[in-house]
């Protein structure tokens, strides 16, 4: 019996609402309240909640709900944000001086190393270097790491090893920070947000030690591959050196940023596959300034003319910059939160041995969270 009543209580329903749709019809008023595909699933996805869309047209008057956002830029303006790159490849292949101008200002370790002398280590060791710039009001954390020492010694068997162990630790730092009883109000993010891999101009394919590398990393960070110095190269054999680039990726199930996985909407998929057929990207950098018709432009200055870096005519050093910093800076810190480090997060809770006591919670005091207001506190 009450079977027999739920079913005539939700036919009842559903001939409600269908009348409630032929009447709105009837009145003929223009008020558009089509679902998006999206909203749909939204609305599908969450059995027994009844969500309507209420838009602009349908209000009485001003809410403002637009203010929010006004809201979230001067929080963030005053807060600050910060973004962690990595840059990984054998030395004399330019990173420092891309890095400086990716940035226009001397931001590499190098740049800011006084007295620095050009040694190949024996061993890859990572350094970090931090910035704070700001621009318009806007304050951002820059933190460089660099890799010396990698691809530089004649056996580079598990020369990624140390790499790896550093981004894994950063994640087990923000891990262990999260875990507090007494946590920061703003947990520092030193997590690797983005790895540039500089690929060197060969001309020919991706070598075994690019291929490995790419293999490992790309599991656990965003990579974006450049080609280094690309003026050494011809159109033309910079056209075919990218598509056997693009042919070794897809052949060896390497995953580089952006993953079609990741588009979130049509608007975002149409954007992101321009960039998946412009990858790798060939670069060229420069902070000198040369003059040319008048105007002063980054370049490279060389017999035959100048090499202007921000022409997109002659390298993709600004498409890199747009990807990096003007369209998906903040989808770079998203997937490193919402995917890599949410892989390392469930992985690490869920191995067998994994408790409180491994994650030494036991021996940090309750009071960790509060005790120490300098480190809990941002630089910006």
């Amino acid at each position: 019996m009450e079977e027999r009543e739920e079913k005539e209580r939700g036919i009842m329903g559903q001939e409600q609402e269908d009348e409630g749709r032929k009447d709105g019809h009837a009145v003929n008023m223009n008020v558009q309240n089509s679902l998006t595909e999206k909203e749909e699933n939204c609305v599908d996805s969450v059995p027994g909640l009844q969500i309507s869309v209420i838009r602009g047209t349908d209000l009485f008057g001003y809410v403002g709900i637009e203010a929010v956002l006004d809201q979230m830029r001067r929080k963030t303006m005053k807060a600050g944000f910060e973004f962690n790159i990595m840059v990984v490849g054998q030395s004399g292949l330019g990173k420092s001086t891309l890095v400086n101008t990716l940035f226009k200002s001397k931001v590499s370790r190098k740049s800011c190393t006084p007295n620095y002398e050009e040694k190949i280590s024996k061993t890859v060791k990572l350094h970090s270097i931090s910035h704070i710039i700001e621009e318009k009001g806007v304050k951002m954390k820059l933190t460089v790491i660099d890799t010396p020492g990698f691809g530089d010694q004649i056996n580079n068997e598990n020369c990624w090893e140390p790499i790896v162990k550093c981004v894994n630790e950063q994640y087990e730092k923000y891990l262990r920070e999260e875990l507090h009883v007494n946590r920061k109000r703003r947990i520092p993010d030193t997590r690797v947000h983005c790895c540039i891999y500089f690929l060197p101009a060969t001309g020919h394919r991706l070598r075994p030690i690019d291929i490995e590398f790419m293999k490992r990393l790309g599991k656990i960070v965003s990579i974006v591959p450049v080609i280094a110095k690309a003026d050494t190269l011809t159109i033309d054999e910079r056209l075919e050196f990218k598509e056997r680039i693009r042919q070794d990726l897809a052949a060896n199930g390497i995953c580089v940023y952006p993953q079609r996985e990741y588009d979130e909407d049509p608007d975002e998929h149409i954007l992101n596959e321009r960039i998946r057929e412009s990858i790798p990207f060939a670069v060229v950098g420069t902070d000198k300034e040369h003059q040319v018709n008048g105007n002063k432009v980054l370049g490279r200055k060389t017999k035959w003319g100048i090499i202007e870096v921000e022409n997109v005519a002659h390298c993709e050093f600004a498409n890199l910059r747009d990807l990096l910093i003007r369209s998906h800076l903040q989808d770079l810190k998203d997937v490193t939160h919402n995917i890599h480090y949410e892989t390392y997060r469930v992985r690490r809770l869920n191995e067998s041995n994994m408790n409180f006591s491994e994650l030494s919670l036991s021996t940090w005091p309750l009071e960790n969270g509060t005790a120490d207001k300098s480190d809990s506190e941002s630089h910006l």
